[in-house]
């Protein structure tokens, strides 16, 4: 019933907008963190994916940033990327807006994405802001330009989301008729605000309930590949 309801309320949406997070991609064998079978019962990343480790303990981080790039290499959109991109294509929806920094909506076909989160998949010097290739950072090479650090262009524990990212995802939100909330735990201020600042229809997609109280219209527990799949749209 609650699968027949989603279908129609997509069917009716004019302006539909998507929130992604860690679940959608621990379905493509990326590990989540915050899962109990995720890397952070091994790796606090709060102690490591912070800039405080980028300037003094390089080496963990930089060491944390490769394995994760490594394991990027091994893992692809699956099928609920696609139909999400399918969705834009067929004009169901005018926003993706992610907290994954895999890049795996863009993959997947999407276009109209904004990464709140920023990008693993960019290098930069953390110092100078100047771009560096993915070869530079994996080889722990320096800046070229100026010696400093080099970083993935994602955003570290205590920094800013990008402004116009966060602005763009904020206004769609505001005015969408329906918004789809998949795979995030919503613990990570200020994304977790976002589902609350919508008029229109909430609905929240994850294999575990347990995680959050942010009120939704409709709530739909389940593996997220196979709740899309069973939409009819």
């Amino acid at each position: 019933m609650t699968i027949k309801r989603l279908s129609e309320w997509l069917q009716t949406s004019t302006n539909t907008v998507i929130l992604t997070g860690a679940g959608m991609s621990t379905e493509s064998g990326i590990p989540d963190f915050r899962s109990a079978s995720g890397w952070w019962k091994n790796i606090d990343p709060r102690a490591v994916a912070t800039t405080e480790a980028l300037t003094e303990n390089y080496s963990l981080f930089h060491e944390f940033y490769k394995m994760r790039l490594e394991n990027l290499e091994k893992a692809a959109p699956h099928e609920g990327h696609q139909i999400l991109a399918d969705w834009e294509q067929r004009g169901i929806v005018s926003l993706v807006a992610t907290q994954n920094v895999d890049g795996f909506h863009q993959l997947a076909g999407s276009q109209k994405v904004e990464e709140l989160h920023g990008s693993i998949r960019s290098i930069r010097c953390h110092r100078c802001q100047q771009a560096a290739s993915m070869e530079h950072f994996l080889s722990k090479a320096s800046c070229s330009h100026c010696g400093g650090k080099l970083r993935p262009n994602v955003v570290l524990f205590g920094e800013s989301l990008p402004q116009i990212s966060w602005h763009t995802s904020m206004e769609a939100i505001k005015k969408a008729e329906l918004v789809l909330v998949i795979g995030t735990s919503l613990e990570v201020y200020p994304v977790n605000q976002l589902p609350m600042m919508t008029s229109g229809k909430t609905v929240y997609i994850n294999l575990d309930m347990s995680q959050h109280a942010t009120p939704f219209d409709l709530k739909i527990e389940g593996k997220i590949k196979e709740v899309l799949q069973q939409l009819e749209v």
